[in-house]
């Protein structure tokens, strides 16, 4: 009934209204750091795009890959891998115009794709660096960086293993 936005915006403005919150603190906690990330991603998704950058990396990505599935678990992983080595952020946005490369050229419907990516971008695991509230418990919890990758690379193979098996069924090729 109404886009993601709108129903932000309604959202935020019932918050307002009902003053669940003052327009004062709804102002500070808008992180304009986040922003300007995730503005610099768009622009960087992009210009991947409009230069054809995009469907050269999924044409690395994919190759000779024929199978969905298989194609829907090599961006699942690239995105994972972003996700640990920049912001989440930054891997969606990044990863986005890959992810549509590789289904326009295997011939199939993106929104597995993308919903792949949105799971992959979350699921950050491996390091404290990707998410930010990994990097939030990192020094208070008295976690090393070798906690992340023992416990954290397991996990993130098992999520990864059960969104790409399942995205499909859900959102069919």
């Amino acid at each position: 009934m109404l886009s993601i936005l709108e129903a932000a915006m309604l959202a935020a403005g019932g918050m307002l209204a009902s003053r669940c919150i003052t327009a004062s603190k709804a102002r500070r906690y808008v992180n304009l750091q986040v922003l300007v990330v995730i503005a610099a991603s768009f622009a960087l998704g992009a210009a991947m795009t409009e230069t054809g950058a995009a469907r050269a990396i999924a044409s690395l990505l994919v190759g000779g890959v024929a199978a969905p599935w298989l194609a829907l678990a090599l961006v699942y992983a690239h995105t994972v891998l972003f996700t640990e080595l920049i912001t989440n952020n930054a891997a969606a946005v990044l990863m986005f115009p890959i992810a549509g490369a590789v289904a326009d050229q295997l011939g199939v419907d993106f929104m597995p794709f993308a919903i792949a990516i949105m799971v992959a971008a979350s699921a950050s695991f491996t390091t404290p660096l990707g998410y930010q509230t990994n990097l939030m418990v990192y020094g208070p919890g008295g976690y090393r960086f070798s906690d992340y990758l023992r416990i954290g690379f397991p996990l993130s193979v098992l999520v990864g293993v059960t969104a790409v098996a399942l995205i499909p069924f859900v959102w069919a090729f």
